[in-house]
């Protein structure tokens, strides 16, 4: 079963990637902008996401990602751990969010990283 310590692990593999405490909580960046954030009951995670994509992820999935009424004028939804398949998917979902955050010059040298053969596969 996964948890808050697979998010970490996964998130600390991919490039220049560091944690630092954040209102009380973990959260993950890459050249100081923030990716990922774990909150405190950490059975769910937060990352960056398109407003237009984030609706239809929600429309789709409701059971897997929402938007809490706090966070509903970000580009940020939640993900529920319990309800994602493998750690692929949150591979997947957490590299997205990485990509979103992280600069051009990481995002050439590491563009593999969705093909599972970057310095981040395992």
């Amino acid at each position: 079963m996964l948890d808050s310590e697979d998010v970490r692990s996964i998130a600390l593999s991919l490039p220049e990637t560091v944690e630092k405490e954040a209102w009380s909580m973990p959260t993950f960046r890459v050249a100081g902008k923030m990716f990922i954030t774990v909150p405190d009951d950490e059975t769910s995670f937060a990352v960056r996401c398109p407003k237009h994509e984030r609706t239809e992820l929600i429309a789709a999935e409701p059971e897997k990602f929402w938007v809490p009424p706090h966070e509903a004028g970000t580009h940020w939804v939640r993900v529920r751990i319990a309800a994602l398949e493998d750690r692929d998917e949150m591979r997947d979902i957490l590299v997205d969010s990485w990509k979103q955050a992280a600069p051009s010059r990481l995002l050439d040298a590491f563009g593999d990283l969705d093909s599972g053969e970057g310095p981040g596969a395992r």
